[in-house]
């Protein structure tokens, strides 16, 4: 990308196919013109409503969230598209946490579960248009050094961008990670992604970092705050929208912020703040586009 010294954010959102709840919510972000870009859950319950509904809009930026792991287990379980063994509980479910899946998996089955993911959307109609990971599985944070390369590659196979840091900022290195790992990681993923031709991200900027607070209004100025002081390029981070339901209720804790985001991506001050200090919304259509200037 050529450098302009603009500031290009994209908001994706997380677990679209959840539920039907996050799936209400991520209709209505879209059609409203408040969100540009989200990922699909395929082995959960609410996949196939959102992946049709991908399919009939491929005006819209969705792609496919890589799901490994089940951190909801009896509340709402689900496993593998694939019956890898390696890749299910006793119980048939997914992994609860990353270090789970990682700790267990198989290489062969890993991918050929995200392969399978991809391709679920893609034979029903849906052009995917980029790929992440549900809870950073795939990015071998925890033993599975071969998981993002191989990831990568599957990427480049199939023509779609990745979502991974590919420069290192100080700000954004994870809490349990030391400094010179976080910057060896992205020396790595930018030489694989140059390597594999896979559009990525300058920077991912976690969310988790965002304060929920006490009220709405709290949590909407700690995630304005948050994400106006973004540096130029092309950085993303992600949010999790969902109806607060009884069903959203059941299924998780963070029901409440779930809901906040869903309200925040509506919310015109936001909007406002973001046109204040220059941050421009993009899809990962447009940083595809963008890369490929």
């Amino acid at each position: 990308m050529k450098k302009d010294n603009k500031k290009y954010l994209v908001i994706n959102a997380d677990d679209y196919g959840l539920c039907h709840s996050a799936n209400q919510a991520v209709w209505d972000l879209f059609e409203g013109g408040f969100l540009r870009s989200s990922t699909v859950m395929t082995p959960c319950p609410g996949a196939e409503e959102a992946v049709a509904f991908a399919a009939a809009h491929p005006e819209y930026a969705i792609g496919v969230h890589l799901t490994h792991t089940n951190e909801w287990k009896e509340h709402w379980p689900w496993g593998s598209l694939t019956g890898g063994k390696s890749l299910e509980t006793p119980e048939g479910r997914m992994w609860p946490e990353s270090e789970d899946f990682e700790a267990h998996c198989d290489y062969d089955e890993a991918i050929a579960e995200s392969r399978a993911q991809i391709e679920f959307c893609e034979s029903r109609g849906m052009r995917p248009s980029h790929v992440d990971s549900h809870m950073g599985a795939v990015y071998g944070l925890n033993g599975k050094l071969k998981m993002l390369p191989l990831t990568l590659k599957l990427c480049g196979e199939k023509g779609y961008p990745f979502r991974m840091f590919s420069k290192p900022l100080a700000s954004q290195c994870p809490d349990e990670a030391p400094q010179w790992l976080f910057q060896a990681m992205c020396r790595i993923s930018n030489a694989l992604g140059k390597l594999y031709g896979v559009p990525m991200p300058d920077y991912l900027i976690f969310p988790e970092k965002i304060e929920t607070g006490e009220s709405y209004e709290e949590f909407k100025n700690n995630f304005i705050e948050y994400l106006i002081n973004i540096p130029a390029g092309i950085c993303e981070t992600y949010i999790h929208p969902a109806l607060p339901t009884e069903e959203m209720k059941s299924i998780s804790g963070t029901w409440q912020r779930r809901g906040w985001e869903y309200e925040v991506m509506k919310d015109p001050e936001v909007h406002a703040a973001f046109k204040t200090h220059g941050i421009h919304l993009i899809s990962y259509r447009d940083l595809a586009a963008l890369r490929k200037g």
